[in-house]
């Protein structure tokens, strides 16, 4: 199929880009370009070996956008376009509020003016809030707890394409609600390239051994976990960019929800301690205060994607760690 792919040009969506091309369907990529740039779009072509079809757009724009399905004519969208960094939203929450739900709405509005129904949605862990019961299940409680705009934005986005999906037919949507990415695809090609201070754990790590950074500080040693640090879900992109396909090629009538992680958690400590194997050093550490509203502990169940998406995370801490070193040590700078 030919799919349009929002947010395209990202870290996540390069890496879905590759994904879907190796696995027959046509990307079509919509960024504007404010998160990424467009030499990854570059490299995504490099690693395919031909062309892929980009328009700089903020989807917002729903002239343009209508503009692009009518040449085009995609056959369904993955919708990643939209802000991500908690500390951001906070401080920025009408931006958030903006950006992330009028985007998702725009879009929604073009789709169905073409007829196109098919629909897969970047979501988040964060949804859960503070979790109930570890590990995760797509039938935990969600919207309480949640500490940022961000978070709220995915849980408001789900609910809105929950309604749209119960009040129109024809929709097949996939809520994919992501845990921790890291790594990179296994050329080196592409990788994550955050602007500014890097707000998750693995490019910071990867900054540090690359000696673009002094020391990673690791906020609280006190928490009820393996090793006192906080322990996460950290998921391959590149099973992450193949759960999308697996999504894809499952849709069904009406909302489906999936948990997209691995189902074991690590601990900052066990992170840092793996990249430094990956980079052939000890990397520097040093412990600082808990973060308010950091939680010792979220991992998920993938039960539900392995039965149903035919899904499951095969790459292990280890491979992330090599392909991020091998990422960020031949492109010290990012993306130029």
């Amino acid at each position: 199929m030919r799919i349009l792919l929002t947010g395209g040009a990202g870290y996540i969506g390069t890496h879905i880009a590759v994904s879907l091309s190796l696995n027959g369907h046509e990307p079509i990529i919509v960024d504007d370009l404010s998160n990424s740039c467009k030499s990854a779009v570059s490299r995504v072509e490099e690693i395919l070996g031909k062309p892929v079809s980009f328009h700089e757009l903020d989807i917002r724009d729903s002239t343009g956008l209508n503009a692009i399905f009518e040449t085009e004519k995609p056959q369904a969208v993955i919708h990643l376009a939209g802000l991500k960094a908690v500390g951001e939203s906070v401080a920025q929450p009408l931006r958030y509020y903006d950006t992330n739900i009028n985007s998702t709405i725009s879009l929604v509005k073009v789709m169905s003016d073409h007829g196109v129904r098919r629909l897969i949605f970047s979501s988040s862990a964060t949804v859960y809030g503070d979790p109930e019961y570890l590990p995760l299940t797509e039938e935990a409680c969600v919207g309480l707890g949640i500490s940022n705009p961000y978070g709220w934005t995915k849980f408001m986005i789900e609910q809105i394409l929950r309604d749209l999906a119960a009040a129109e037919d024809g929709w097949q949507i996939s809520l994919l609600r992501y845990f921790n990415p890291v790594g990179a695809h296994e050329s080196g090609l592409i990788g994550e390239d955050p602007n500014g201070i890097p707000n998750n754990l693995m490019p910071f790590v990867a900054q540090v051994a690359a000696g673009r950074r002094e020391c990673i500080r690791v906020f609280g040693q006190d928490y009820d976990t393996v090793d006192g640090t906080g322990v996460r879900d950290y998921i391959h992109v590149m099973d992450l960019a193949e759960g999308h396909v697996s999504a894809l090629n499952h849709l069904v009538p009406g909302v489906a929800t999936y948990n997209l992680g691995t189902g074991t958690g690590s601990s900052v400590l066990e992170i840092i301690e793996a990249f430094g194997q990956a980079c052939g050093r000890t990397l520097p550490y040093e412990i600082v205060d808990r973060r308010p509203g950091d939680l010792a502990s979220t991992y998920c169940s993938p039960e539900k994607a392995a039965q149903e998406l035919q899904w499951k995370a095969s790459r292990t801490i280890e491979d992330a760690c090599r392909d991020s070193w091998l990422w960020q040590s031949t492109n010290p700078d990012g993306y130029l």
